[in-house]
């Protein structure tokens, strides 16, 4: 089984990740190929543990007809040993990520920026929480192409 996950630290798990999680779970189901993924979103913050995505998140994924029940969660040190892939959305993200997986035994997650699959080279996934909602319709289209090229290239 292979697994995916994809993580933000800046806006506490409720913009960006959870949008990259709700894309990559409908391409993979799309697909008929769910039963070869786990999916799954993280902060390494403790913020916004428990909540749901912000409203404009979900209006947006809701606007291309996907739905989302994801709730916040802090990263955990089995995420590191469990995950094939933990995708992030900037370097901080990355920075972050890596100094936690030195800190774990058995790490076998690869760790990298989602939007090194983006096609349009688009490297770095902004946080719209501060933006409007053409922020996240923006976020939504780098998750999408970032997602479908990495899935193609996953299996």
């Amino acid at each position: 089984m292979n697994y995916c996950y994809s993580r933000a630290a800046l806006n506490g798990n409720i913009c960006r990740s959870p949008i990259a999680e709700a894309v990559f779970r409908k391409l993979v189901t799309d697909e008929k190929v769910e039963n070869k993924w786990m999916t799954d979103s993280a902060a390494v913050s403790d913020w916004n543990v428990g909540r749901s995505p912000d409203a404009r998140a979900l209006s947006c994924l809701r606007n291309h007809g996907i739905m989302s029940a994801h709730k916040a969660r802090q990263v955990t040190k089995d995420d590191f040993q469990t995950f094939d892939y933990i995708l992030c959305m900037d370097e901080s993200n990355l920075r972050d990520l890596k100094r936690k997986s030195n800190q774990v035994k058995d790490c076998k997650a690869k760790i990298e920026l989602l939007g090194t699959y983006d096609p349009q080279k688009q490297l770095i996934i902004e946080d719209p929480y501060y933006g409007n909602e053409k922020d996240f319709e923006t976020v939504y289209e780098q998750c999408v192409r970032c997602c479908k090229a990495f899935l193609e290239k996953s299996h």
